[in-house]
């Protein structure tokens, strides 16, 4: 069965465009373009009277509250850390993996070094949680293992797994990482230990970019036309450029706190995020599939391998399916399942998601395939063995989403708010101790505000919230209410001192929001940062802290930011996409009194659409044309290489694959209303 792109909405005549002037968010799942990054600021900071305290990059003995000592320590008692089942079960099956650890990129310098996080040998460090500090320990473990006889994967060459299925004459490839150079380095690896076979099928479990992206790695064009298929959930192509484009430069601006692209790998900086190590900065691709699933109970078979699938759209990722193979009682969950708290609302910002749907879609893989799957494995972390294994992690992290959905529901309606939920809302032990449940990557509390949101949005009910001061204003407010900044100050230092962190945090903020130039606030806000990384369990969690710390003390660096910005990708964004990423970087104000029409033909695909600017609103009505309007001709290949900076309007005008009708100064006026907005913003300052 082949995959019909004539079918398929988001992929009409198979073409996808972008537009010049937001090349920026043409890689899709625009959060990782941002993190592909190893870039570090480079700036002297100033003195503080807390310098003793303070945790710079420079520091080689960083200050370690008793507090943070104390919350660690009561966390490593309340879990069984003796435990080493994860860890048996994280080194089982291994079978080699290269001693050269870093692995090139093609534009020059290092895509991924998976043996940066060699640190990680050894008990945990004052300066982590150590329930983070054993996550990342599992999770930097590298190489190819051995899941069962024909299922093998690499793990800790990218921030997900590849997988590689054994077929009748070659490989099944799942989820072939972010970028093609950790793609290929990993199937040099495989091809090392087995011997040189093709890649007969490539499975895309979900539209994230780490599971699609280093798909160039392992075949192209031609392999496809001679018969591999490529295998998708319903609604891939679109989703895979979709989800945060329109918001792409907020949302990678953030994820750069998130991932801790700008702190260095060290125990007292990056240890990984609980999901995985960290991203590739390679080259990231896109091929199309070739097989669309879009039921549940569909049955696929490739190169003698049959696939039957459990669709799961909407959780985890917008597209996204788990899959039973049959013949090796092994069922590939995805990242619907994992070793660790998921993200019900993710820090760098995304549409929130559904507890309740992720933990029916586990539910659904139990009483389905939970009596004959022997092994479990998915798109990051390890697999489990067994039956009754199997059976504790899939109940487990069902009963865990299922809780939060219904426990934030249950204290909602008696009253309590978004933010008082999570103060009350504590784990069951048979959920909270198991390693697997913890909150490595999302947390109960940004879950719980999440299942709060999905239901009710972000206001409280409370009236004094309907229309507060804006951040800076109630800042200025705040600062005179207490008595002035050194007021504040005094106090958040006596907090800090006590341990006392996160209201301390919440003070200074006010006071950076009314004085950002103040240093001692500045200083004092970075050091209760430092301390609430080192107690945080969440690796997103404390790559946020040590970040704003970072930013605090050393300011924003207007930093080259590395794209990646292929063609396959670049061409992945479909025409009304285009419009809408068009419509939220126009500057409404200057455009309210500039009413006019645009008519936009690709000459080649004989696609066209009307613009319409009204009010400082733009519009597009495709497959419809204004007469009276002027018209810019192009071919798909011109906009292509606009978008890639190929060639300027200019020069392709002379060449004659751009053209336009009617007035030109008009067409240029019209696009000179678009913004392209600065990548570098203030986080932790107005």
């Amino acid at each position: 069965m082949r995959y019909d792109k004539s079918s398929d909405s988001a992929a009409k005549k198979g073409r996808y465009i972008i537009p010049k002037k937001l090349a920026v968010l043409a890689i899709g799942f625009t959060l990782f373009a941002m993190l592909l990054m190893v870039m570090m600021y480079s700036a002297k900071s100033g003195g503080t009277k807390a310098a003793l305290q303070r945790n710079q990059a420079e520091t080689s003995a960083p200050f370690v509250s008793d507090a943070v000592k104390s919350s660690n320590k009561k966390l490593a008692a309340y879990l069984d850390m003796q435990d080493r089942t994860d860890f048996e079960d994280a080194e089982r099956g291994f079978i080699a993996t290269f001693e050269d650890t870093k692995i090139m990129a093609e534009a020059g310098g290092v895509a991924y070094d998976f043996g940066a996080y060699a640190f990680l040998n050894g008990p945990a460090p004052e300066t982590a949680n150590p329930s983070l500090w054993r996550q990342s320990q599992l999770v930097a473990k590298h190489g190819l293992f051995k899941v069962t006889e024909g299922i093998y994967q690499v793990r800790a060459y990218d921030l997900s797994n590849i997988t590689f299925i054994r077929g009748d004459t070659g490989w099944i490839v799942v989820d072939p990482l972010i970028t093609k150079e950790t793609a290929a380095r990993a199937k040099a690896l495989v091809d090392r230990e087995f011997g040189v076979l093709p890649v007969t099928g490539i499975v895309y479990t979900h539209s994230h970019l780490d599971h699609y992206g280093g798909v160039r790695g392992l075949v192209s064009e031609s392999d496809i036309a001679n018969g591999v298929e490529i295998i998708a959930p319903d609604g891939f192509v679109r989703e895979t450029v979709s989800e945060n484009i329109l918001a792409g430069n907020a949302m990678g601006r953030r994820a750069t706190y998130m991932f801790g692209a700008l702190l260095p790998k060290r125990a007292d900086a990056q240890i990984g995020v609980g999901l995985g190590p960290t991203v590739s900065r390679g080259i990231p691709g896109l091929l199309y599939p070739t097989i669309n699933v879009d039921h549940t109970g569909q049955t696929v078979t490739i190169d003698g391998v049959k696939m039957d699938f459990i669709l799961a759209l909407g959780a985890e990722a917008p597209s996204e399916f788990m899959f039973y193979l049959p013949q090796f009682k092994a069922f590939c969950q995805a990242e619907i399942i994992n070793h660790t708290l998921h993200n019900l609302y993710t820090p760098r910002g995304a549409k929130v998601r559904d507890g309740q749907l992720w933990s029916k879609y586990i539910d659904q893989a139990i009483y389905t395939y939970g009596d004959e799957t022997e092994v479990s494995f998915g798109s990051h972390h390890w697999p489990v063995w067994g039956k009754d294994k199997v059976a504790a992690l899939w109940t487990g992290q069902r009963d865990l989403y299922r809780y939060l959905h219904d426990q934030t529901l249950r204290l909602a309606n008696q009253g309590y708010t978004m933010h008082e939920i999570p103060e009350r809302l504590n784990l069951p032990d048979g959920i909270a101790k198991s390693f697997a449940n913890r909150g490595y990557y999302g947390t109960v509390s940004h879950n719980s505000k999440a299942q709060y949101q999905l239901y009710f949005g972000y206001f409280d009910g409370n009236p004094a919230n309907l229309d507060p001061l804006g951040p800076v204003a109630e800042g200025t407010k705040f600062v005179e209410y207490m008595g002035g900044a050194q007021n504040i100050i005094d106090k958040a230092q006596a907090d800090f001192d006590n341990g006392e962190f996160r209201y301390a945090a919440t003070a200074l903020n006010y006071v950076i929001f009314a004085q950002p130039e103040n240093k001692q606030a500045a200083n004092l806000l970075a050091d209760t940062y430092t301390q609430l990384g080192y107690m945080a369990e969440s690796g997103s969690w404390r790559d946020f802290y040590l970040t704003g710390a970072l930013e605090l003390r050393r300011g924003i660096k207007d930093l080259p930011v590395v794209r990646t910005v292929s063609a396959d990708t670049v061409k992945a964004v479909p025409l009304d996409l285009y419009f809408d990423l068009l419509a939220v970087r126009l500057n409404g104000p200057k455009a309210a009194k500039k009413d006019r029409n645009l008519n936009f033909v690709l000459t080649d695909t004989g696609e066209k659409a009307l613009l319409i600017i009204s009010n400082g609103a733009l519009h597009h009505r495709m497959g419809q044309s204004d007469a009276d309007a002027p018209t810019l001709n192009l071919t798909r290949s011109a906009l292509d290489q606009l978008n890639l900076k190929q060639k300027t309007f200019m020069q392709l005008a002379k060449e004659g694959s751009l053209s336009v009708e009617g007035n030109l100064l008009a067409v240029k006026s019209f696009f000179a209303l678009i913004e392209e907005p600065d990548f570098w913003f203030e986080v932790v300052r107005p």
